[in-house]
């Protein structure tokens, strides 16, 4: 462990900026070219940009079938959680989107519960009760007044995605013990690139000049994030930089109103602590769930 743990934590801060700008660079991609081809070409040029030379110069075995086979099994979770995410990022506030994404460490103890026969505890049962009320009052927000029916369908898909995700990082854990980061970060990247290839002949459309650098930059984002947070965490323990994780909260305050001028409103911010309070319940009942969440910047 690093000998001042007040550097790893910046850098995972630093990580978690990273990863937010990318959100907000994503969510101006949703609103100009839409959520597939913002996906698929961010996709493409992650892997032509940064992945793929990395892993050539550093990595020459050959994965195992096993490992293949969960590298093709955690992709198909993540395309639907990307596109039902980023589809909602669309038509939310940047910050209103994060705060209700912060339930999957809840909604993972649960799932590792009920696949991996570990046991709930108290901490479960309070972490979702908190968690559920905060969702409860961003959405009761919503309802207030002349109310947009899409917001609430948007808030809706980010729960799906945040369960989704859940499911991720219970994958995440078994793919750990197959193959090292790189493998990962590869062949998940790969594969992903195929799932959405599939729909190209369809929905592909090539991006216009003007939308090349939002989509390197999103590219080369994801993959300094990645960077970044491996490095923190190879230096501090888990339990140490969980409160790092909801710093994406306030970046994305931040890069919402620097973007979009969006200002988040009581509701929002009220749910957003209830909810943070929970998932940092449950992050402490299962700080690898935490590192999990973290390395997932593929």
């Amino acid at each position: 462990m690093h000998q001042r743990p007040l550097i790893p934590f910046l850098v995972a801060c630093a990580g978690i900026g990273s990863f937010s700008l990318m959100d907000a660079l994503m969510k101006g991609l949703v609103l100009q070219i839409d959520v597939y081809n913002a996906l698929f070409w961010r996709q493409l040029a992650a892997i032509a940009m940064l992945v793929l030379p990395y892993f050539v110069l550093r990595r020459r075995t050959r994965p195992t079938r096993a490992a293949i086979r969960m590298h093709a099994h955690r992709a198909a979770v993540v395309l639907p959680m990307g596109l039902a995410f980023f589809w909602a990022l669309g038509r939310l506030p940047l910050a209103e989107a994060i705060a209700l994404s912060f339930i999957a460490p809840v909604i993972a103890l649960y799932l590792a519960a009920l696949l991996l026969k570990e046991t709930i505890g108290r901490s479960a049962i309070w972490a979702s009760l908190l968690g559920l009320i905060g969702v409860g009052v961003i959405v009761s927000g919503r309802l207030r007044g002349v109310y947009d029916p899409g917001a609430l369908w948007a808030a809706g898909a980010v729960l799906v995605s945040a369960c989704l995700f859940a499911y991720n990082l219970i994958l995440a854990r078994r793919q750990a013990q197959m193959a090292g980061p790189m493998e990962i970060a590869l062949f998940m990247g790969l594969f992903l690139a195929a799932y959405y290839g599939l729909a190209a002949p369809f929905l592909a459309t090539p991006p216009a000049a003007e939308h090349w650098p939002a989509i390197l930059g999103a590219a080369a984002l994801s993959s300094l994030s990645l960077l970044l947070l491996s490095w923190a965490y190879a230096r501090a323990e888990a339990q140490a930089l969980i409160p790092v994780e909801y710093t994406g909260f306030l970046w994305a305050i931040l890069f919402g109103w620097l973007f979009f001028a969006e200002r988040p409103g009581l509701p929002v911010l009220a749910g957003a602590g209830l909810i943070v309070a929970g998932s940092f319940i449950a992050a402490r009942a299962k700080p690898k769930l935490v590192q999990a969440v973290d390395l997932d910047a593929v």
